[in-house]
């Protein structure tokens, strides 16, 4: 099709929901016999619910226009996001913590403006990382030094993070070689492209705003919380956003802050606020070191929010639950009574114990040691017939970023532990809320709707996986979808690395239906029998994605 038809196709079925719905039952029918058109070239880094041309009409107000906002299905032009010209099968891990291809994200505003403090150079067909950041140019490994004179960062006493305006996420890779699984997370800002460069690299991240509302994670889920410059305005809004890390924080986890406002110019009245809802709080401070503060979060309900100028108080029984993601921020203090299990630190196992271990926020489930360890022991009887049956490479150079779209309770990521990949575990929306497990095993995730974009740049993940695809978008106690199995292998598509793979299990009928849409995206597919020792009907489809690329014209 030439260019001009092409687009007045995908302009067609983004303004014409009867025309977009048309085609979206053709290519679930099979009978759309060529493949989705793709999108426009300028669209290479699109990332639906983040676009910065819907979003700019937002509020500013709590950096609201920052967040999540996703367009309906009907809005969006229905179309496979191309690689950028030039486009490269990334560098494979461990090469890739230190150096990248430039053709597969060519922008240099990092580079140019950040160069001096050690984030990334442009040298030749590459970019290169030498660890540094705004508050530690002179690199991670020597930040990360300090701070292990004042934290337990060695010996697996650690093992999850969350780093908070990350950068390229230099703090996070750095971590790694410590045990410690840092999720990094920042917005699509002025210094495009940040969390996709740490993607690149091979570093945990996804595309987030602490605005209005939660993350999407459980309460107590982080056993070190970290803040290097991050510019969060943790005091603003009666510290609203301190109450949210609060949230996040395990107890006996640490809060590290580095840069503005402690002990900064003309910042003493912010610091001086700062240290006032940590005491609010029973923060026990471990350190002021320069520009660096670390507090420890106080175990157990012995300490509860007194009489303080910012209106701290504790949740009440009908407040949001600890662990539901989707609400607005809330004033509340979360504290360990209202939360069944036992998860702080120096009572939960050390890593890599703790991956095995039956977490106690299971055992609160019915019959949750039982379900627990048989799911631990169907996934590992899965994943060795996939290495050795279906001859999956399941690690690095072929694979080292993982989704898993069905996670439960990780028991997929945690028969991947012993090899250099990462796994971002994913609890959809409408099951059952086992995040707070996965964290508690030492791995990471987050909650999501699959009948939206995934907060994350396209070209994202070496190997998705899913268990149930069609689970992920039927209305509750019914046979009928929320959205279109179509939009969500486009989307699938989109965070999909060329040459990268896809594994699903599902029932015959549902897999058929998706090997014939399977064509759509240009993926080709197979149909494998399961594992002899697994019951039930269900097969596997194991797809790889093309490397395609825009005609010149």
């Amino acid at each position: 099709m030439a260019a001009s038809g092409r687009q007045t196709l995908l302009l067609s079925t983004a303004s014409d929901p009867r025309q977009r719905q048309r085609l979206v039952t053709l290519v679930e029918a099979g009978q759309h016999l060529q493949p989705i058109e793709y999108c426009p070239a300028e669209a290479v880094d699109h990332m639906p619910c983040e676009d910065p041309r819907r979003n700019s009409q937002l509020s500013r107000e709590m950096n609201f226009y920052r967040e999540r906002h996703c367009p309906l299905p009907e809005e969006t032009p229905l179309c496979l996001i191309p690689p950028p010209s030039g486009y490269k099968i990334p560098v494979p891990w461990p090469e890739s913590l230190h150096k990248i291809w430039h053709a597969n994200m060519p922008y240099n505003k990092i580079a140019d403006r950040k160069g001096h403090q050690g984030w990334m150079k442009r040298e030749g067909e590459h970019f290169t990382f030498p660890g540094g950041g705004t508050m530690f140019p002179g690199g991670a490994g020597q930040y990360i030094e300090k701070l292990a004179q004042y934290i337990p960062l060695n010996g697996g006493t650690l093992r999850t993070a969350l780093d908070m305006g990350c950068g390229v996420a230099s703090f996070g890779g750095t971590l790694l070689s410590q045990g410690i699984l840092a999720l990094s997370f920042a917005p699509r800002d002025s210094h495009k492209s940040q969390i996709q460069f740490a993607l690149e690299r091979g570093v945990p991240a996804f595309v987030a705003m602490l605005g209005t509302r939660r993350l999407p994670f459980p309460a107590f889920s982080f056993d070190l919380m970290h803040c290097s410059r991050c510019l969060i305005p943790f005091t603003a809004y009666n510290a609203t956003y301190f109450i949210e890390v609060d949230r996040l924080l395990r107890p006996g986890g640490y809060l590290v802050i580095s840069g503005p406002p402690v002990q900064w110019p003309k910042q003493d009245k912010e610091w001086a606020d700062l240290q006032a809802v940590a005491r609010a709080l029973c923060y026990e401070l471990i350190a002021v070191d320069g520009n660096t503060v670390i507090w420890k979060k106080p175990v157990g309900d012995s300490c509860l929010p007194s009489q303080n100028e910012f209106g701290l108080e504790l949740c009440a029984e009908s407040d949001p639950p600890s662990d539901a993601w989707y609400y607005k921020l809330k004033k509340c203090v979360t504290r360990p009574s209202s939360v069944k299990g036992e998860y702080a630190l120096g009572t939960i196992s050390k890593w890599p114990e703790r991956l095995t271990k039956v977490p106690s926020r299971a055992i609160v489930m019915k019959n949750g040691l039982d379900v627990f360890e048989a799911d631990a022991r169907r996934w590992a009887r899965r994943v060795a017939y996939y290495r050795d049956t279906l001859n999956l490479e399941l690690k690095p150079p072929a694979v080292r970023n993982v989704m898993d779209m069905n996670a439960f309770f990780g028991g997929f990521a945690a028969a991947l532990a012993t090899d250099p990949v990462w796994v971002m575990n994913v609890i959809p929306a409408r099951k059952p809320l086992t995040l707070d497990v996965i964290y508690d095993r030492g791995l990471i995730g987050v909650y999501h709707d699959w009948c939206e974009p995934f907060s994350t740049y396209p070209r994202t993940y070496d190997f998705i996986h899913v268990s149930g695809i069609e689970s992920l978008i039927k209305r509750p106690n019914s046979s009928k979808s929320r959205c279109s199995l179509v939009d969500l292998m486009v989307e699938m598509d989109r965070i999909l690395r060329p040459e990268g793979k896809v594994l699903i299990r599902d029932s015959p009928e549902v897999l058929d239906k998706v090997a014939r849409m399977a064509h759509a995206v240009r993926w080709s597919s197979s149909i494998h029998d399961k594992e002899p020792e697994s019951h039930g009907r269900e097969k596997i489809l194991i797809a790889t994605k093309s490397l395609w690329k825009l005609p010149s014209n």
